[in-house]
Order: C-alpha cells, then sequence, then structure tokens
C-alpha cells in the first residue's frame, strides 16, 4: 500500500495494517498476566491497567506507523518539489544565522564591538593629530633650521659646480658639453 493511500485514523479499524516495514514491538500479555500485582492494587485494578498497558503499547505502534508513513511520504514530496538535503542545510545555516542576529548576546557583542571600535578611532585620530603637531614643532626648531641650511648649502654647491664647469658631474643623457636637442612638440 503506497504513503498517499494508507489510513492513519487512529480509530480505524485498519490501523495496524499501514506499514509492512515497520515491526511492531511485541506486546506479551502473557508475561504481563503473570507478573505478581502491586501491593495495594486488586486483580481487577491490575488486569484493567494490563489491559490499558496493552493498548497504549497498540497505539505507540501505530503511531510509530504512521510517523514513517509520514516521514516516507515529506522525503517523496521534497524529493518530487527538488529539495535535497544540501538545501535543507542553507535553510537551516540560514535560519540559525538569522536567529544569532537577532539574539540578545549577538546585539550586545555587536553594540560593544561598535564602541571599541569608536573609541579605538577616536585615539587613533588624537595620536595622528599629536604626531602632526609635533612634527610642525620639529620644523620650528633650532636643530632641523639648521639642517635645512647644510643640505639648502650642499644643493647650491652641487648645482653651482654644475653651472660653472667645475666639478662637473656627467651628463645623464651621456652628450658631455653638447646641448641638448630642442624637442618639437607633436
Amino acid at each position: 500500500m503506497d504513503s498517499a493511500g494508507q489510513d492513519i485514523n487512529l480509530n480505524s479499524p485498519n490501523k495496524g495494517l499501514l506499514s509492512d516495514s515497520m515491526t511492531d514491538v511485541p506486546v506479551d500479555t502473557a508475561v504481563a498476566a503473570q507478573a505478581p500485582a502491586v501491593e495495594g492494587l486488586t486483580d481487577a485494578e491490575a488486569e484493567e491497567l494490563r489491559a490499558e498497558l496493552a493498548k497504549v503499547e497498540e497505539e505507540v505502534v501505530t503511531l510509530r506507523q504512521v510517523l514513517a508513513a509520514k516521514e516516507r511520504h515529506c522525503g517523496e514530496l521534497k524529493r518530487r518539489l527538488g529539495l535535497s538535503t544540501l538545501e535543507g542545510l542553507k535553510q537551516n545555516l540560514s535560519r540559525g544565522w538569522h536567529d544569532v542576529q537577532v539574539s540578545n548576546a549577538y546585539k550586545k557583542t555587536q553594540e560593544t564591538l561598535s564602541q571599541a571600535g569608536q573609541k579605538t578611532s577616536a585615539a587613533l585620530s588624537t595620536m595622528g593629530s599629536a604626531i602632526s603637531r609635533k612634527l610642525g614643532d620639529m620644523r620650528n626648531s633650532a636643530t632641523f633650521k639648521s639642517f635645512e641650511d647644510r643640505v639648502g648649502t650642499i644643493k647650491s654647491k652641487v648645482v653651482s659646480g654644475t653651472e660653472s664647469g667645475s666639478d662637473s658631474l656627467p651628463s645623464p643623457t651621456g652628450s658631455g658639453d653638447r646641448p641638448l636637442p630642442e624637442h618639437t612638440p607633436f
């Protein structure tokens, strides 16, 4: 019998005919009848409890069969819809990530990290301003002015030496004393 045509009504007379693939849980009424009655119970009460136990065990078997039929039917529907295990995993991960994002712990962590980022940014900005100010102070210092003057003096000696011909440095074009050719514009 296919899963779509199975009768899953618990009150149906066909309820034990759902599936041959499930093995029934044995209900051993002979063992239950031989068990000694618990103190304080009459034989009638014990028999009534045994009957109820047998009925409940039969319902458990039926529910297992119904669950197995529903799981098969669910699997068939997923297969027909093209939903694979990977798709289900993706959906579960997506749902899980959403659940994490709306959790209080995530929100508190995000808020704390945001505040830490803002404080770090402010500290780095302050440090950058301090470094900039110190460099400006250093540039106006006597030591830096002296260094700047020396570099200027060396530069002027190098430039004036190439103009006068003394201590001449080779030309980068390698043309010696020949003037550079004039380039015509395009």
